[in-house]
């Protein structure tokens, strides 16, 4: 419980779109994909305290410390989203650091109405110390250790945090932007060879819970593209469920709005292939990742 805090972006006390039931959702900030298709922008960049925020805070809730760091005063911040649309780095400096004591006393105070915990992000794995503390914490807690809890990541973790998470939590639920290697570093200026690495140890471990897919027209969608990832998926982890979801422009940047928004028949062609590869599969048409 002594663990260093975690950097929080936001805490959602009750979601039923992220994992199984309703649940606990804490996204963490910063992220090493910078996605087309993020619908979270701010959560990638970490507030470099440059404090061009400060000035423009409508309810002077920003100042500049004796140290040059940018704080807020929560009383009298909105949350309109000024500073994010001023900053450089288009981050937030509403994240916050959070020690994992405060966070198992918001998670006691849900515990009637949740089945469980996910921790998403930016990406989740950036910070595992963090995260090993937080799960190890709520297994040691009384009334919450039988919580269902999940991460929710882009894969770019090594094997050796999947192996420390893995006696703490009941499964990680994986997003696969492109199973083509070119594709997946257009849409998230990374490679997929970590992604692969990790869904594949994932599978071979028993904590594979979920892989996702979002479907982007131009990129990912085509027949080819989702016969090879579902013939892919069903050799490396055969019976893990899909989800095939559906892009949306809803949060994302300008540089997202040409991506074309699939429709409920063209998801439900997509998961065809993964059908005919035997994968369990569902299709989310009203939802982004």
């Amino acid at each position: 419980m002594n663990a260093a805090p975690g950097l929080v972006n936001s805490v959602v006390p009750f979601s039923v779109v992220d994992g199984p039931g309703s649940r606990f959702v804490i996204f963490l900030q910063g992220c090493n994909f910078d996605c087309i298709a993020c619908h979270n922008p701010h959560t990638i960049a970490v507030c470099t305290d440059c404090g061009v925020c400060v000035a423009p805070c409508p309810e002077d809730a920003l100042a500049l410390d004796a140290e040059h760091r940018v704080v807020v005063d929560r009383n009298a911040c909105t949350e309109c989203g000024i500073c994010i649309d001023v900053c450089p780095e288009n981050s937030t400096p509403l994240a916050d650091r959070r020690s994992v004591r405060s966070l198992i006393d918001e998670i006691r105070i849900a515990r009637p109405f949740i089945r469980g915990v996910t921790v998403s992000g930016g990406e989740a794995t950036l910070q595992p110390d963090f995260l090993v503390a937080l799960f190890t914490a709520i297994r040691d807690e009384p009334g919450l250790a039988d919580l269902d809890l999940r991460v929710d990541t882009n894969g770019t973790a090594p094997p050796s945090t999947w192996d420390r998470l893995a006696p703490l939590i009941d499964g990680v639920m994986v997003d696969l932007k492109a199973l083509d290697p070119a594709t997946h570093l257009r849409l998230t200026t990374r490679s997929n060879r970590s992604v692969l690495t990790s869904i594949r140890h994932l599978a071979r471990i028993g904590k594979l819970a979920e892989v996702r897919i979002l479907a982007m027209p131009g990129y990912n969608t085509s027949d080819e593209a989702m016969t090879a990832a579902a013939s892919w998926l069903a050799t490396v982890a055969p019976g893990v469920p899909v989800a095939i979801l559906g892009y949306r422009h809803a949060g994302v940047r300008s540089e997202g709005l040409h991506v074309a928004e699939p429709l409920v028949d063209d998801l439900e062609g997509m998961a065809a292939r993964f059908r005919d590869a035997r994968s369990p599969v569902s299709v989310v048409a009203a939802q982004t990742a």
